[in-house]
């Protein structure tokens, strides 16, 4: 007989198996977990956080409560008329420049120059935001007009936020910093103004041709054509944002229309560029300002360097808002997605920059600073509400709510 069958086998150490056991064992206590699903807790979270992303800041899934709109948005209660509403929105437009702000010195350059290129204006609807009451908002800003405190600057098809006011001393102090104006145009607009407080347009026929012309060039004038768009009818139904088509030119869809084929006015007229906003219309003299511009209106140099920001602005707020389920958020959560979660200067944030963690980005990296240049959360709001995008309520639970329309 050999070894190994006196010792009965191998000599190896062999690991006992209890998997047949455990089966029998646990067959009975564990049924009530086999219809529950089986899945990778890393690929559960990998599908789930998309579509969690946007509900992250919603309370519990829920709508907010909703206990009454706010009738005005202004937090200093010093303010009681309009003049001091222009001041206030002028002087809370932009959020002041942070110490560590993550931009170079070019760049910061850059932002307090485009500050310093928007002009003095403001939109009579967030006037009417910031003080109770819209009509005694609309009354006064007509009697200040007539007095020539205040100078009204509309351009049609662009909805409320088209509809803007400027001080008359900025607006003169303007007239007297253009570089593109000679002395005599300068006066002669200005004398115009002062006998005229509460006009928006004047006749060709108030100043000399040479000086219309640099006016129209530096950007104080604007011409209003016959046969364009009456505004008026359409406005309520109009979005804020104008087509090029709605643009009150002779090269607008409803203007060439008219024109018999192969005219020169189916193309446009005689200096169809310039009347565009172009500069191609050098070499016509002042053939370009012909009998269809009925009268000439007044216009803020760099309007549309507002209008442009301001739109973009607005469309990104609401695109904030269409983050919640459902299109509502408390104002600090919108508040800090507009700031974009940069780093705040609070103690448990610097406590995290010590110990080499993450306390969120710099102000540079954030669509607010690089798109919008540091433009105001309080500011886009009360516009945003004057445009009757949103709507800010009382939740007497987390503060104030706002919804989007």
């Amino acid at each position: 007989m050999s070894l190994r069958a006196i010792l009965g086998g191998s000599g190896r150490v062999k690991k006992s198996s209890k998997k047949s056991g455990a089966k029998r064992s646990s067959s009975s206590s564990s049924t009530w977990t086999s219809s529950l699903p089986r899945r990778k807790p890393g690929l559960q979270r990998g599908k789930s956080s998309a579509g969690d992303e946007d509900d992250e800041d919603d309370l519990f899934n829920d709508k907010l409560d909703d206990y009454g709109l706010v009738k005005a948005l202004a937090t200093d209660m010093n303010l009681r008329d309009t003049s001091q509403a222009i001041l206030y929105i002028r002087d809370h437009m932009f959020s002041p420049m942070p110490e560590r702000a993550g931009m170079n010195s070019t760049r910061t350059v850059e932002v307090l120059n485009y500050r310093k290129r928007i002009p003095p204006i403001v939109t009579i609807s967030h006037i009417q935001t910031l003080l109770s009451s819209p009509s005694a908002v609309e009354r006064e800003i007509a009697e200040l007009a007539r007095a020539g405190f205040i100078r009204k600057v509309v351009i049609p098809g662009r909805g409320n936020i088209g509809e803007t006011v400027v001080l008359a001393a900025d607006f003169e102090q303007m007239i007297q910093d253009s570089t593109s104006l000679d002395r005599e145009t300068k006066d002669s607009l200005i004398k115009f103004l002062r006998e005229n407080p509460g006009t928006q347009a004047l006749k060709p026929s108030a100043l000399r041709a040479s000086e219309i012309d640099q006016l129209f060039r530096a950007g104080f004038l604007t011409t209003h054509h016959t046969g364009a768009i009456h505004y008026g009818s359409s406005s309520h139904t109009m979005n804020l944002y104008s087509r090029p088509e709605d643009k009150v030119t002779l090269t607008s869809i409803d203007n060439v229309s008219r024109q018999p084929t192969g005219s020169l006015g189916a193309v446009g007229g005689e200096g169809v560029v310039h009347k565009s906003g172009g500069s191609g219309a050098g070499s016509l003299g002042m053939s370009w300002l012909d009998t269809s511009a009925t009268e000439l209106k007044l216009a803020v140099p760099g309007n549309g360097t507002f209008l442009k920001l301001l739109s973009s602005a607005l469309d990104h707020l609401v695109s904030l808002m269409g983050k919640s389920r459902f299109r509502e958020a408390p104002e600090t959560v919108l508040r800090d997605r507009w700031d974009g979660g940069v780093a705040k200067e609070e103690a448990r944030y610097a406590a995290k920059r010590s110990r080499g963690e993450f306390a969120g980005i710099l102000p540079g990296q954030t669509r607010k600073w690089r798109q919008f240049y540091g433009l105001s959360f309080d500011w886009v709001l009360q516009e945003a509400v004057g445009s009757g995008l949103v709507e800010v309520f009382e939740t007497r639970s987390v503060g104030r709510g706002i919804r989007a329309l």
